[in-house]
């Protein structure tokens, strides 16, 4: 893999259900959302509420999961909801899912549909390698609010996605920073499944090839690569 991607005994000893699958892809072609990816949100929705067959969201004993390891790093999940509770929140709601760019709604997609955590990185703007650790509480986290760039810092024990810079992704994949998002411009990146048991790494590979071909699809010729999922020790 060009860009490393490391996981810390201190996370993998939070959660050793951990189970994350990288996809690398360059050469890809972004831009404003299209009737093709609407239609994929749309049907994503359609195929999370079969899953769910009327439960809430957070039910889901995946989410169930999530929720076990927000609370374990100090996080409230009820306040501060894993990707892919959250987007599940929204594609159920009368506004439904947000259409942000092609990139970023084909990897939603695959979020909502499958119920799985899914995130996308610009890797030009990634400096170093990517590393899944605990914070300190000094590293710094780039955002905005109100218009202005801001600087925030995660809380001690917060689990982050970081790279040499500072903190990419906060409270695991909850809030990602502006640095690293997918621009219209974007042509390489990483898109990182994350799950935990008890869902099966089976389910995280058919979400991953599903992805990977949704890539092929909206990006002709792009150059793509799934990388076998690595786990953590489940004990």
């Amino acid at each position: 893999m060009t860009l490393t991607l490391t996981v810390s005994d201190e996370v993998r000893a939070l959660a050793p259900g951990f189970t994350h699958l990288a996809i690398e892809a360059h050469a890809l072609v972004n831009g404003p959302s299209t009737e093709g990816t609407s239609a994929l949100l749309d049907d994503a929705a359609r195929r999370l509420a079969v899953r769910l067959d009327g439960r809430a969201p957070h039910e889901d004993p995946h989410m169930a999961a999530w929720r076990e390891a927000y609370t374990a790093f100090g996080s409230k999940p009820s306040r501060t909801r894993n990707s892919a509770e959250a987007l599940a929140k929204r594609a159920l709601s009368d506004g439904g899912l947000p259409r942000i760019n092609v990139l970023v709604d084909v990897y939603n997609a695959i979020s909502v549909a499958h119920l799985i955590p899914v995130g996308g990185e610009d890797t030009d703007h990634i400096q170093g390698g990517m590393r899944l650790v605990r914070a300190t509480g000094d590293e710094d986290f780039v955002t905005v609010a109100g218009g202005e760039e801001v600087v925030e810092h995660p809380d001690a024990g917060e689990v982050v996605w970081r790279d040499d810079a500072g903190v990419t992704c906060r409270r695991w994949n909850w809030r990602q920073g502006p640095r690293t998002r997918f621009t219209e411009e974007s042509t390489s990146a990483i898109f990182l499944l994350e799950s935990l048991a008890p869902m099966p790494v089976a389910d995280v590979e058919t979400a991953g090839a599903e992805l990977a071909e949704l890539l092929e699809k909206f990006s002709p010729g792009a150059r793509i690569t799934v990388h076998a999922p690595e786990q953590a020790s489940r004990g």
